[in-house]
């Protein structure tokens, strides 16, 4: 490159760039979901370790509660602004609720006891379903919709690192 000029801008690059820093909503919470996903299908593969689905069944649960926490605390309130999408969210807060009973019922037992195994399940089944559906009917709605996803995805990235902390003391 001759002195002087300078290295013409690829705004795409640069988008790149910023996003690995700083990760949007949607990626903050897809990066989520993929996690807790990929824990319960281990779960489901396990037939006899005891200690590892009590490890599993943990950090589940503790995941499943600061994500639900970071969603209705500042995703939801958010999305509803931008989408106008009120059934939609108001659904997810109902899964929401339902999924929190279930991971209340979980965490007072203890593996092998009766329905342990059948609770993960259900609450892996419910879980995937409400992923499915914020992925491909939510999420494409807030793409359009006039938000800063990155901002936004700081912000529950920061929020979701205090709950873990607080959650886990």
């Amino acid at each position: 490159m001759p002195k002087g000029k300078r290295a013409a801008r690829n705004p795409q690059i640069e988008r790149k760039q910023t996003q690995a820093a700083s990760p949007s909503a949607i990626e903050v919470l897809e990066e989520d979901h993929r996690q807790v996903e990929e824990w319960f299908d281990e779960y489901d593969e396990l037939k006899e370790d005891d200690d590892r689905k009590a490890e599993l069944a943990q950090k589940i649960c503790l995941a499943l509660k600061v994500h639900a926490q970071i969603e209705e605390e500042i995703f939801y309130p958010q999305a509803r602004k931008a989408t106008e999408d009120n059934d939609l969210i108001d659904e997810a807060v109902v899964e929401h609720a339902t999924v929190k009973n279930l991971i209340a019922e979980i965490e007072s037992m203890e593996v092998g006891e009766d329905l342990y195994d059948a609770k993960i399940r259900v609450l892996g089944e419910m879980v995937k379903q409400h992923i499915k559906e914020e992925e491909q009917e939510l999420f494409p709605e807030l793409e359009p919709a006039k938000i800063d996803l990155e901002a936004f995805g700081k912000e529950l990235a920061e929020r979701k690192e205090e709950l873990m902390s607080e959650m886990q003391a």
